[in-house]
């Protein structure tokens, strides 16, 4: 990523003939970005590290254990539906790396729990988070002033086009996702099963499907009516609580358990270096008796906390009453920035992780400091990638301005491809979203990439644009099955290194469902039902 912002600003210098001012101000903008990126990203992982350290996480994962012998429905309850609702609270892998090291503890083996861990990065993830790919991705890898003034024309607002590209991502991800806890079991049978089978993953299709619409139907609806911070958080917790209490009556659930060989008959290669005790799987040793309901309470604090600043206008403004807003950055009219740190779910996420130590131990100031440490470690990461990647995007938007009078990087590159693929296009705009992820090993940096990009090729084909950075969004998430940074870390939590081709030959298969889907159903909407929507020429 250095190396790419270096050679972006020697394009936009030498080749796109851009000031050296207007470069320094678009890296200023995007050091700002960043910084709301990571506010973001620290105040779910800190959240997540505090709870670790409460025993909150130990309470909440106690309760999935001795749900059902079957490893068909400990695979969809752990890693769907709790997964879902982790990518939802924290992203950015979390869920996986979380979800794997569980799957492990209760038995199965680790290249099948980094596998179905792997597999749940696909539909939440365009609203992990809470929202990040969609509230920093896209928003700020469009050229908002240009587009505003468009959609001026048209009697709507920023805000009004946003909302239809997360009601378009959310609705994609809805109809194909649905299946994702199928596909996810019959990979589980298929590849660590005895007989090899496909078929036995099938047979609990009825139970499946169940619990792909209890995430996928309150997640559609939430990202329609509320926003795009809302669905993963939502449709988790929703799953979580429907799918345990079915799987606990039987509800669905096949009267034959399926389970996996004796482990000393599983390859070498299934098996990682992870030990997990006792201790690891049943809540730890606290001073305050933890009930499941106060262990769950700071993300159901988060969720209230999220409504109300973007449904109540007092306590919005409230909110952003605290804002570091960048103007005429460098005296640059079109380049400005804006960082408002409660307003923004990095502060609300903090809110509640300083309630939920307050509430759940007697040592908060322990649980606080060893929560503050892990998570700068994980920021740190995060952040060497995007304090490149998202000053390189800013310039990639802004090279528009030029003194050579020529047209911006994003409107070339989307010439060129339009020109290439023309009306098929919109069946590869998933695809590209979802190469940018196995890239950069995010949702985020792919929509920060390749949303501007996407807008442009729509615009020169005359097609809706908003549908088509929709597919950008959801290829993107699709995209983070198979990225390698990902894999890596998941499989880091099981002690399974080395192995990351085999996971990544297998999710590849969830990969070209998801994009192919996701295509095909962009192409029927605009050729077959003749959807336009805002903008569309």
């Amino acid at each position: 990523m250095p190396i790419v912002l270096a050679v972006t600003a020697a394009l936009a210098l030498f080749v796109w003939d851009m000031t050296l001012n207007r470069v320094s101000s678009s890296i200023i903008q995007g050091m700002v970005i960043t910084v709301s990126v990571l506010w973001i990203v620290f105040g779910a992982i800190f959240l997540l590290n505090t709870l670790k350290h409460t025993g909150a996480i130990a309470v909440i994962r106690a309760g999935f254990t001795n749900v059902s012998p079957d490893r068909r429905v400990q695979a969809i309850i752990i890693a769907w539906c709790f997964g879902c609702f982790l990518e939802g609270a924290a992203g950015f892998g979390t869920a996986a790396a979380i979800a794997a090291p569980l799957l492990v503890a209760i038995g199965f083996p680790a290249l099948g729990a980094v596998l179905m861990g792997m597999m749940i990065q696909s539909t939440p993830v365009s609203f992990g988070a809470v929202g990040t790919p969609i509230v920093i991705g896209v928003n700020k890898g469009l050229d908002k002033a240009a587009i505003s003034t468009q959609l001026a024309k048209q009697g709507l607002e920023w805000g009004d086009f946003l909302q239809l590209i997360t009601s378009q991502v959310a609705i994609m991800h809805g109809v194909i996702g649905t299946s994702m806890p199928l596909f996810m079991v019959m990979m589980l049978t298929r590849f660590f099963g005895k007989n090899k089978s496909w078929r036995e993953g099938f047979a609990i299709w009825p139970f499946a499907i169940f619990a792909g619409l209890a995430f996928t139907l309150p997640y559609t609806l939430t990202g329609i009516f509320l926003g795009p911070e809302f669905p993963s958080l939502v449709g988790g917790l929703v799953s979580v609580a429907i799918v345990v209490n079915a799987a606990k009556r039987g509800f669905l659930v096949p009267k034959t358990t399926w389970d996996f060989e004796p482990q000393k008959n599983w390859p070498s290669e299934w098996l990682g270096k992870l030990v997990v005790s006792k201790e690891d799987i049943t809540p730890a040793l606290s001073d305050k008796k933890m009930s499941t309901v106060m262990a769950w309470f700071p993300y159901l604090l988060v969720a209230l906390l999220l409504v109300c600043s973007r449904v109540l206008t007092g306590f919005q403004s409230l909110l952003n009453s605290a804002t570091v807003d960048l103007t005429l950055i460098l005296s640059e009219a079109d380049i400005s920035a804006s960082f408002s740190p409660l307003y923004l779910p990095g502060g609300l996420l903090l809110i509640s992780a300083l309630v939920a130590a307050a509430f759940q131990t007697n040592k908060p100031a322990s649980a606080l400091n060893n929560a503050f440490k892990e998570s700068g470690k994980t920021v740190l990461g995060a952040g060497f990638v995007l304090i490149f990647t998202i000053p390189m995007v800013r310039i990639f938007i802004n090279s528009g301005v030029n003194l050579s009078d020529v047209a911006s990087m994003p409107v070339a590159s989307a010439e060129l491809f339009a020109g290439t693929f023309g009306s098929v296009f919109p069946l590869i705009s998933a695809t590209i979203g979802a190469l940018g992820a196995f890239i950069a090993g995010s949702n985020t940096v792919s929509n920060m990439m390749f949303s501007q990009f996407q807008y442009e090729a729509a615009m020169s084909l005359h097609i809706s644009p908003s549908l088509i950075i929709a597919a950008q969004a959801v290829g993107a998430a699709a995209g983070n099955m198979i990225a390698v940074h990902n894999v890596v870390a998941a499989s880091a939590t099981v002690g399974l290194l080395g192995m990351e081709g085999a996971t990544l030959r297998r999710t590849i298969l969830p990969t070209i469902y998801y994009v192919l889907f996701c295509g095909i159903i962009v192409m029927a909407t605009i050729y077959i039902f003749g959807f336009q929507g805002p903008l569309a020429p």
